[in-house]
């Protein structure tokens, strides 16, 4: 099941785990979705940090995180 929507820490994240659990195999293409920068008690992480956390959680475990262009050779 190849997985899209936008913003990575929210839809993408919760749906892939939720898919897993359902039992299905999730590809996502990291090139192709955003995310926005995520503030906490004063501190703010940079999209581009949390983008990269997120895909780096899901990777190997609950998806295959790949390029557009890899996951377009395997399907």
């Amino acid at each position: 099941m190849v997985i899209s929507g936008m913003m990575t820490h929210m839809c993408i994240d919760t749906t892939t785990r939720a898919a897993y659990d359902f039992g299905f195999t999730c590809f996502l293409a990291h090139d192709a979705y955003a995310t926005k920068d995520l503030s906490f008690e004063g501190k703010t992480v940079k999209a581009e940090n949390v983008q990269t956390a997120y895909l780096a959680g899901l990777n190997g475990l609950f998806a295959n995180v790949l390029s557009t262009h890899d996951l377009l050779l395997i399907l």
